[in-house]
């Protein structure tokens, strides 16, 4: 057994999220404060099913900063790994209310600010599974260094797992996001998408084969695309086995950090040793609670909910 079931790398921000349901921020009036960002939204799931996780993030020396790792320290994460930047100040992005895809403005600031020396050997070997998302390879520094913790994850026993939640405002260049999000899913790489995130990153729509015979070709040895209301397919085993999993239907209240849930189920199982088919019905058995949920879960929450059929 390792330390950590999980050690999230990338964001840590202020979420402004919009307080009634709109098709975009210009329709939006009135904002909430929230603890953000999908690595630490990651981590926070996990740890309120119980799962002992660590995140490595950068806050800026401010109140925005200290609100940010109290946050964090109350759902149980270990924030040792928590760095402050004494020059860039937290960052900031704001969200529409949504039931489906929210639109959202992004200011990037310290958590960027990544370094190779925050994320040791020692602390990869005592991890399961490494995290990140395509917001946190999008600039450097911590471009270079998640990818380069990543080989080293890899080589140290650590799974290396990725929530592919391409932008285009966030990582204009997208030819550079292909290169990069290659290299880091060649890592024997655990990679989850949702259609819109695969839409975005090619530019086009794009048929369920090519998406996984490409994430394959890369080096991932399993891939999530999870497709809204039609549920989930599973590609495993580099491709050779592959199942699809349906989900029920629900009143969605809000559906912001939905994508987080399903990921932190899934990996929770899967750190649990349990199938791919049951992990991806944790998922959505997480998932689904947070969308009937405003706001982000309870701090608590029974991990028996994820193997509820």
């Amino acid at each position: 057994m390792k330390k950590y079931a999980l050690l999230s790398v990338g964001e840590l921000l202020v979420d402004l999220i919009g307080t009634e349901l709109a098709d975009s921020i210009l329709a939006t009036t009135t904002f909430e404060r929230f603890q953000g960002g999908s690595p630490a939204n990651m981590a926070a799931n996990m740890a309120r099913l119980g799962q002992h996780v660590a995140l490595i993030s950068c806050v800026g020396n401010d109140n925005l900063g200290a609100f940010l790792k109290a946050e964090v320290a109350q759902t149980g994460i270990d924030i040792n790994y928590i760095v402050t930047d004494p020059l860039q100040p937290s960052s900031i992005v704001i969200v529409s209310r949504t039931k489906g895809t929210p639109d959202f403005i992004a200011y990037r600031t310290a958590d960027r600010m990544l370094l190779p020396h925050h994320i040791s050997n020692e602390l990869l070997s005592e991890s399961a599974i490494f995290h990140t998302t395509c917001f946190a390879l999008s600039q450097e520094p911590a471009q270079s260094t998640i990818v380069d913790a990543a080989k080293r994850a890899n080589l140290l026993g650590c799974r290396v797992s990725i929530d592919c939640n391409y932008a285009p405002q966030i990582w204009p260049d997208r030819q550079q996001a292909w290169q990069v999000i290659s290299e880091y899913c060649g890592q024997d790489g655990l990679v989850k998408l949702s259609e819109d995130d695969a839409e975005r990153l090619y530019g086009h729509k794009v048929e369920e084969e090519q998406i996984l015979s490409d994430f394959h070709a890369m080096g991932a040895d399993l891939i999530c695309l999870t497709k809204g209301g039609d549920g989930s397919v599973i590609s495993y085993n580099k491709g050779t086995e592959k199942i699809t999993v349906g989900v029920k239907p629900i009143d969605v209240i809000d559906a912001t950090g939905a994508g987080d849930a399903y990921w932190a189920g899934f990996l929770t199982a899967f750190s649990e040793g349990a199938t791919p088919a049951i992990c991806a019905s944790a998922g959505a058995n997480l998932a689904a609670k947070k969308l009937v949920t405003k706001g982000p879960l309870p701090a608590q929450v029974d991990k028996n909910i994820l193997y509820t059929p």
